[in-house]
C-alpha cells in the first residue's frame, strides 16, 4: 500500500498559538516537514503548538521522534490522537512526556451537568 503523502495546515490561535493540522503519513520521509513546519510557526511567534493527528493514517518511530523534537522547542499538545496512536505513545513511554488531549467520554457530559 502506497505512503499518503501528510499535508500540514498551520492555522494562528489565539494567545500566541497555532494549530498544526496534519493529515496522510507521519514517516520517515514526511517527519522532517513536520518539524519544520513546527519551527517555521514557533519562528512566527507561536509559542504553543496544538498538533492535530486526527487525519494521520500512520504514525512510525520517526513520527514520534518529531513530536519529542518539536516538544523540546517549547509547549506541544496533541489532539486527535486515534486508539493506534495512543497504543504507541503508552508502550514507548511517551504519553508520560507529551501532553494528550482526550475528548470527553460519552455521558460525561450529562454527569457534570447532573
Amino acid at each position: 500500500m502506497p505512503s499518503q503523502l501528510l499535508s500540514i495546515e498551520v492555522t494562528r490561535l489565539d494567545a500566541g498559538g497555532a494549530r498544526l493540522r496534519l493529515t496522510g503519513d507521519l514517516d520517515f520521509d514526511s517527519a522532517p516537514a513536520l518539524i519544520a513546519a513546527a519551527a517555521q510557526a514557533r519562528a512566527d511567534g507561536h509559542r504553543e503548538l496544538l498538533i492535530d493527528v486526527a487525519g494521520v493514517a500512520l504514525c512510525d518511530s520517526s513520527g514520534l521522534s518529531a513530536f519529542l523534537v518539536i516538544g523540546r522547542g517549547g509547549q506541544v499538545r496533541l489532539t486527535g490522537v486515534n486508539p493506534q496512536l495512543q497504543q504507541l505513545l503508552d508502550r514507548t513511554g511517551l504519553a508520560e512526556l507529551l501532553a494528550v488531549e482526550h475528548p470527553p467520554a460519552v455521558g460525561d457530559e450529562v454527569r457534570e451537568a447532573g
